[in-house]
């Protein structure tokens, strides 16, 4: 008898200890994830969403699986080419020493475009970003896709934080960087001034929210904020917005909890401001993104014809 419970005493204690290797293996990688997935990816989860919306495909029956082929179109710097009905141009300055990325369709019909400035996650405006920018702009639009990070790419989440808390522990720079993109698209011959928007993305969605609080000298016309930080539930601050906002968030988003996200739409609520709040649920912060853990393809594919519907409608 003795001798049975010593033996499953040994078992337990060599399960417990392989559950322990087991978990010390899995969180680093689950952690790096984030930073291991190439950037290609990225790009084609990019151009998955714009065949996708230039099909007019419903999520429901094509499941979004990333096996599109893509062009990479990268250049020398301060380059401009074409690419796929796109005028690209590199390295646009439109605001000090920060350099914007520029792309819009070749074919206008003589029409003024509507613009979107873009604004980048807390990794800089990387390669995922430009393509974002060249499927938005595959939808008629003319985007400028911003730089906060004066041309430095993190490649580690350490890298990324850092930047971040640069930028936030500045906010009158990232404004006025963000209010200068405003101006600048505003005066190409080619923009109709008066329906510009702004999108982001995670660290880009709450400074889309926040370009949307400093916008009196050139008001916007949409606002869309991907799970945005940090999340404004001030109902007097919310209330300088006098455009519509959407916001896309997932109910297990620890950085945007959903108390928050409700409190967030209360307070536009209050305001009279016509908004659009999407949440997914069981989903965490940056679903969106190929690149992270929480990645969910067919929600990303829903979300983007969210907002896609909602640019045409305010723009």
């Amino acid at each position: 008898m003795k001798t049975n419970t010593i033996i499953m005493r040994k078992i337990s204690l060599a399960l417990l200890s392989l559950s322990l290797l087991i978990a010390s293996v899995a969180l680093p990688m689950n952690m790096a994830n984030h930073r291991a997935i190439p950037d290609a990816y990225a790009q084609t989860n990019a151009a998955m969403l714009s065949a996708l919306s230039a099909n007019g495909s419903n999520i429901t029956s094509n499941p979004a699986a990333p096996k599109i082929p893509i062009t990479n179109t990268t250049t020398t710097s301060g380059a401009s080419n074409t690419t796929e009905g796109l005028q690209i141009k590199r390295d646009v300055n439109y605001f000090d020493s920060s350099s914007g990325y520029l792309v819009y369709p070749l074919a206008t019909t003589g029409k003024k475009l509507p613009a979107v400035v873009m604004i980048h996650e807390n990794k800089g405006l990387n390669d995922y970003i430009r393509s974002m920018a060249n499927t938005l702009a595959r939808e008629g639009y003319v985007v400028l896709a911003v730089d906060l990070f004066r041309g430095q790419v993190a490649q580690t989440s350490q890298q990324a934080q850092q930047l971040t808390s640069s930028a936030r522990s500045n906010p009158a720079s990232t404004i006025s960087n963000l209010q200068a993109a405003v101006k600048y698209v505003s005066s190409l011959p080619l923009v109709d001034s008066s329906k510009i928007a702004s999108i982001g993305w995670c660290f880009g969605g709450g400074q889309s929210l926040q370009l949307a609080l400093h916008s009196e000298q050139h008001p916007l016309v949409a606002t869309i904020l991907y799970y945005g930080t940090p999340l404004v539930t001030d109902k007097q601050q919310l209330s300088k917005i006098k455009w519509p906002v959407l916001g896309i968030f997932g109910d297990k988003d620890q950085a945007n909890p959903l108390p928050m996200i409700d409190s967030f739409k209360a307070a536009l609520d209050a305001d009279g401001i016509t908004n659009q709040i999407q949440i997914y649920k069981g989903l965490g912060h940056a679903f969106a993104n190929p690149s992270g853990a929480n990645y969910a393809p067919n929600e990303t594919v829903d979300a983007w014809q969210k907002t896609l519907e909602f640019l045409k409608k305010y723009t």
